[in-house]
């Protein structure tokens, strides 16, 4: 099922490249953004992993420099039946943690300096369980994807903008190069770009909450990491609003209208789950 939304969001991101590159240029402007679209399409499947962790600076560890974190890995990943993925560690205070990569055989796990120091380490080993039953049901591929697919959209938003501004003028002051068409992407692809993220489905979430705390075999430190990384004092993390869907809580806080757009599930929906799943594992 994830392939083929990956294949359809590849499917729509050529679409609206050619859309545009035909507004813009004609016959000749359609076959430049098909080939733009076929190379940031390979990309996207590729190269988006390396994109994401390059783009948060994140830093590849060995076991030697993180021998409890690896040590607490190779637990998850027997239980698992997992291949060992890549670690990585962001070098910022909030705590967050994400795993990406296209395939479970070519899979990263990556966390930040902040969640190491407030989790201890069964609510980090749930954190950790988590990201792996992403890995696990293949979720990362089309949250790498859909990342780049975002950011892509929205540089095609901004070519839009400008092209709608300065496109020129008929000899009675109408744009011409489809000025109208290109204004209304512009308004449009952000949109867009948000209702892909939230089409890598909130339920997702729920689901690998439920896989990491199989994995950990502790429901109850998923719950407490969950409440900690909410309630954390210790900032936002330095993420773009196209990567926000990667991480295990949402790195950009927003309020009001915002929540509508909430790439997660509210936490405390989350957390209730969590306890209930433990109240019948102990029943």
């Amino acid at each position: 099922m994830n392939l083929i939304k990956t294949t359809l969001l590849l499917m729509a991101l050529t679409f609206l490249f050619v859309f545009v590159g035909t507004t813009l240029g004609g016959r000749e402007g359609a076959w430049v953004a098909l080939v733009l679209a076929a190379i940031m399409n390979f990309g996207a499947y590729w190269f988006s992993d390396k994109l994401i962790l390059m783009t948060m600076g994140a830093k590849e560890v060995s076991r030697e420099e993180a021998p409890e974190l690896y040590e607490i890995i190779g637990r998850l990943i027997q239980e698992a039946s997992l291949p060992m993925p890549k670690v990585y560690i962001v070098s910022q205070q909030a705590p967050n943690a994400f795993a990406t990569g296209r395939s479970p055989s070519h899979a990263a796990v990556c966390v930040t300096e902040g969640i190491l120091q407030i989790l201890n380490e069964e609510e980090l080993g749930a954190v950790l369980g988590h990201e792996l039953s992403h890995v696990r049901h293949r979720d990362t591929l089309i949250s790498s994807v859909a990342a780049t697919l975002a950011g892509a959209i929205l540089t095609l938003a901004r070519w839009a903008q400008w092209a709608a501004i300065f496109s020129p003028r008929d000899g009675e002051g109408r744009r011409r190069g489809g000025g109208l068409e290109l204004l209304f992407l512009a308004i449009l692809m952000p949109l867009a770009a948000t209702l892909i993220q939230l089409a890598i489905s909130r339920s997702r979430e729920f689901a690998a909450d439920r896989g990491g705390a199989l994995l950990s075999k502790n429901p109850l430190a998923l719950a407490s990491a969950l409440r900690k990384l909410e309630s954390s004092p210790k900032g936002l993390l330095t993420a773009t609003p196209q990567m926000a869907h990667l991480f295990i809580v949402n790195p950009l806080r927003g309020d009001g209208l915002l929540r509508l757009f909430r790439t997660h599930p509210l936490t405390s929906e989350r957390v209730r789950r969590l306890e209930e799943m433990a109240r019948k594992r102990q029943s």
